[in-house]
């Protein structure tokens, strides 16, 4: 028995096949999880393994990505000529450039005299 036979079967004895016909019409499923911030891979912090487990950055890329730190914004990638426009678009979606901790103002040494 198909899942769709399956689904029909179940609606019929709990009396919900109106409700689910234009679902199993459509062979529904559900829609993938949209990214997260909290899913992104940040430029600013990721390490070199997270950078390659995006698609087309290799050990090569990773290495002048978090040699290029920081960075303001994510299409820096593409400006400063780290990736081509093309995997650009292809990751643009799964990263991020979170802008690093401000660092607080330099203090000046205390004077002795």
């Amino acid at each position: 028995m198909s899942m769709k036979a399956l689904f029909a079967a179940v609606a019929i004895l709990f009396g919900t096949a109106p409700f689910l016909a234009p679902a199993l019409a459509q062979g529904a499923r559900p829609a993938p999880p949209a990214a997260s911030a909290s899913s992104l891979i940040d430029l600013n912090s990721a390490s070199r393994d997270d950078l390659m487990s995006l698609d087309g950055i290799g050990e090569v890329r990773a290495d002048a990505i978090i040699r290029a730190r920081p960075f303001k914004a994510k299409t820096e990638l593409v400006e400063r000529r780290l990736i081509p426009e093309a995997l650009y678009e292809k990751i643009a979606d799964k990263v991020m450039a979170r802008p690093p901790p401000a660092t607080p103002p330099a203090r000046p040494a205390p004077r002795r005299t």
